[in-house]
């Protein structure tokens, strides 16, 4: 294989506030459950039909850490870049293997920027980590109608 992408590009609502936890080696861990939906019309019927996904983010960026710990509470529409990544572990109860599939934001290739408008004058490039491709003022611009679609 030449060359190989790991990019995850999320919007989307927090549905509980951030869990901040102490790793062994003393530095902090956040941990975050961000809800995606999609919405249409179902041809038969013609009622309005909605799918959410959940997805599971994990930040070790301290900076970003102590940012989400501050400012980034349950319902708050984020935008977030990060890796995939699937861990494997033992089940203690039955020994048997389980995995879990993660988005993480670690290192340069990863930032989270608030989205909500009252967070957009102060503090919307205050969690950035990394410039995205996209302008955090196009982003922010174009999806201003997120809230009207999105059922929280």
């Amino acid at each position: 294989m030449a060359g190989s992408l790991n990019k995850v590009q999320l919007i989307g609502r927090l549905g509980a506030d951030p869990e901040i936890k102490q790793m062994v080696n003393g530095k902090s861990v956040a941990r975050l459950s961000i809800a995606t939906s999609q919405s249409w019309k179902d041809k038969s019927s013609g009622e309005r039909k909605e799918k959410t996904e959940w997805h599971r983010v994990v930040i070790f960026n301290e900076g970003l850490v102590n940012v989400v710990q501050q400012f980034v509470k349950k319902g708050a529409n984020v935008y977030i870049e990060g890796q995939l990544s699937t861990r494997k572990w033992k089940d203690e109860s039955t020994g048997q293997d389980k995995y879990s599939t993660e988005i993480v934001l670690q290192g340069y290739n990863s930032s989270l920027t608030m989205l909500d408008s009252r967070n957009n004058s102060n503090n919307s490039n205050l969690v950035s980590d990394n410039k995205s491709s996209l302008p955090n003022e196009n982003l922010n611009q174009e999806n201003t109608d997120l809230d009207d679609e999105i059922p929280f």
